[in-house]
């Protein structure tokens, strides 16, 4: 008899999936597809005679993404719900000081991600500091937003409704620190309203589909917001992706795996062989998984490797404490 997965095991899984699919990815990054191992071959520690991307890095170290999701997760915690001002604090305290990163040794950051914080340190507010490059739509906003989906699934409104808007609401403003294009929150919306679904126990199409849904009723009065959902993520044609930086090719990689997937080790796996990008891509991919099949289907080998692991438990565990 299969056992059913609970809320507690999908929210349980959404955390550890993200960070064991971001220390996954992480030995691969920035290598193109062809030039990394075989699918049976992609693990934390990469098979012999492969150069991974960060020599001193030890296997099971989550990067930036999962630093930053962390960031996220203890600041809803600790503020009863998402607060900018503190979010920012602590997301330019991992890049000054190394909180939640593994060791304290932030090893990789974005470039969108560096300039905005330095404006922050310098004075700047958080909403003004995401627009210093107006253009830009990397990934660094997308890769650490899943904690908002598990906070508010327990936390949240019991009206789903408002629960939602809320959701959306907090999905748009966690973006404006390092990347306020209003494309990035619009990928950061429809990512957490199908990750929604998912805790709900719809299967994958159905949650895709459902947030979307969800998502275009309220930017109905959105006009900026629902152009850019139309436009720039192409939610009616077919999710394909080739796992770059791009905020909206890592969405629709993401979308890609969680459809094609058999399992979360198949899952990011396929994450990690689109090359590019592989640890984000991985990180983003690796917590829709990690929802749809509860952190029991999350590999042993990989939960054991994972480090600091403690320290994420901490936080699921006060995460958990009102279910």
């Amino acid at each position: 008899m299969v056992k059913k997965i609970t809320k507690q095991d999908r929210i349980a899984g959404g955390l550890y999936g993200l960070l064991i699919g971001d220390a996954l990815g992480v030995p691969y990054e920035f290598y193109e597809a062809e030039k990394l191992p075989p699918c049976d071959e992609i693990e934390m520690i990469p098979p012999a005679g492969f150069r991974k991307t960060y020599e001193n890095v030890a296997a099971g170290t989550w990067s930036d993404d999962g630093a930053q999701a962390l960031c996220l997760f203890q600041s809803l915690l600790d503020q009863n719900g998402f607060c900018l001002e503190d979010f920012s604090d602590r997301v330019l305290s991992w890049y000054e000081d190394g909180v939640w990163a593994v060791g304290g040794e932030v090893f990789d950051v974005g470039i969108q991600t560096a300039y905005a914080l330095r404006g922050y340190k310098n004075g700047l507010l958080p909403e003004e500091c995401g627009m210093l490059n107006p253009d830009g739509k990397g990934n660094g906003a997308l890769m650490r937003v899943l904690p908002l989906v598990l906070w508010h699934s327990i936390h949240g409104s019991p009206d789903k409704e408002q629960r939602t808007k809320e959701l959306v609401e907090d999905a748009h403003r966690q973006c404006l620190i390092t990347h306020g294009h209003v494309c990035n929150q619009v990928c950061c919306a429809l990512y957490c309203l199908a990750a929604q679904e998912l805790v709900e126990g719809l299967e994958a199409h159905e949650a895709i589909e459902a947030g979307l849904v969800a998502l275009r009723r309220i930017y109905r009065d959105l006009p900026e917001y629902e152009q850019e959902l139309e436009w720039a993520i192409r939610p009616d044609q077919p999710w394909e992706g080739t796992g770059t930086g791009y905020v909206v090719d890592c969405l629709r990689s993401a979308f890609m795996i969680l459809l094609q997937a058999s399992d979360y080790e198949d899952g990011v796996k396929r994450a990690v062989l689109l090359g590019n990008d592989t640890d984000t891509t991985a990180c983003v991919a690796g917590g829709l998984l990690g929802i749809r099949y509860g952190v029991q289907g999350i590999p042993d080998r990989w939960m054991s490797m994972l480090r600091e692991r403690e320290k994420a438990e901490a936080l699921l565990k006060r995460c958990l404490e009102r279910s």
